[in-house]
């Protein structure tokens, strides 16, 4: 008989089952993770590069390396552009080219689109294009993949952050805990949209840059939870016991009392995500977030304000992001079920 690779005690079995009880965030959970999954090999999905070139008995990875047009016969040094009649002549003579799914990048521009920009769906740009000439279908697999890698940093650093300061106030209280309350309340006053807007006005935003600005800003979201769980555990009898045995107070913060804390900290977690990434889409709407160029879902929803007479704009990041945020719920509804002390039911599920 296999041994499961991961053992579970009885607990963390009941949790694990009452979440597979809700079908509604099971299912939301392999759905994300399929799409998110797909996301991260969009260089190979949507590409205005081969995936594979042979050329005179040689093979070339165009999408991993660049390659100069003199390696394929032509005349110049410079990074050989494979659209190109004459490139692809010079190819096909002793070669053949693998392309992608789509051929075009999140940047690329068509320019042989034959009409106004932007241009409906149609057999070569199945969503269509916007009003540059990019393809929206490459621009929503990357705008995916950025937006969650992002949610997902920043509720990782966000929440380690937020998880240290709780536990600190809750664990020691007194002055330590009031004055850190008094830093939090004035720290949460301060109105972070105005700062982004100052700091976007002599600091070109990027991925880093509005991750650092964001991260400042959103750690408080679950001291409140973590520092009212260490308040309430640090006079439990074994915690008492521990210090009497001069255990350390980190070790004890680590290995007796975080452990409680992090049940209300998980089922808060996929919220803290989704919050992460409507936090970037509503920057890069408002043209504050991603710089100009980068694959962004709250630019295509910006673009289609801007341009009416393409729908398809608006509908494909309205019903992308809904999707991408309806997922992010579901989830955490099952995750929040399966913590729930009092639903001890393992059968059935929405």
């Amino acid at each position: 008989m296999r041994r499961p690779l991961i053992r579970l005690n009885p607990i963390n079995r009941r949790r694990w089952a009452q979440f597979r009880a809700n079908r509604r965030g099971w299912w939301s959970l392999w759905l994300f993770l399929a799409l998110f999954g797909l996301t991260l090999v969009s260089d190979f999905i949507a590409n205005d590069v081969p995936l594979l070139v042979a050329y005179d008995g040689e093979l070339y990875y165009p999408v991993l390396e660049t390659y100069p047009e003199t390696a394929f016969g032509g005349d110049f040094a410079t990074e050989a552009e494979y659209d190109s009649p004459f490139v692809a002549e010079l190819i096909n003579e002793k070669g053949w080219m693998l392309w992608p799914p789509i051929r075009f990048s999140y940047d690329t521009h068509d320019r042989k689109l034959g009409q106004p920009a932007p241009s409906p769906p149609s057999a070569r740009h199945w969503l269509g294009t916007d009003d540059q000439g990019r393809d929206v279908l490459a621009r929503v697999l990357y705008g995916f993949r950025i937006s969650v890698l992002f949610g997902l940093l920043l509720t990782l650093l966000s929440s380690v952050i937020g998880v240290a300061a709780g536990a600190v106030q809750g664990y020691f209280g007194g002055r330590t805990d009031l004055l850190g309350q008094r830093m939090i309340e004035i720290w949460q006053g301060l109105p972070a949209l105005y700062v982004l807007i100052i700091i976007a006005s002599f600091v070109q935003p990027g991925f880093w840059t509005l991750l650092g600005i964001l991260l400042l800003f959103s750690w408080t979201t679950l001291v409140g939870v973590v520092r009212a769980e260490f308040l309430r555990v640090r006079n439990f009898d074994y915690v008492r016991a521990a210090k009497a045995l001069g255990v350390g107070d980190a070790v004890i913060m680590y290995r007796h009392v975080l452990p409680n804390a992090m049940v209300a900290t998980l089922t808060f977690m996929p919220f803290i995500l989704s919050a992460s990434i409507v936090t970037l889409t509503s920057l890069d709407f408002l043209g504050l977030g991603m710089p100009p160029g980068a694959p962004s879902l709250g630019e295509l929803l910006s673009q289609g304000k801007d341009n009416i007479q393409a729908p398809w704009l608006g509908i494909t990041g309205f019903v992308v992001i809904a999707l991408q945020l309806s997922l992010l719920v579901f989830v955490g509804e099952a995750v929040r079920d399966a913590f729930d002390p009092r639903k001890i039911q393992l059968g059935g599920g929405r």
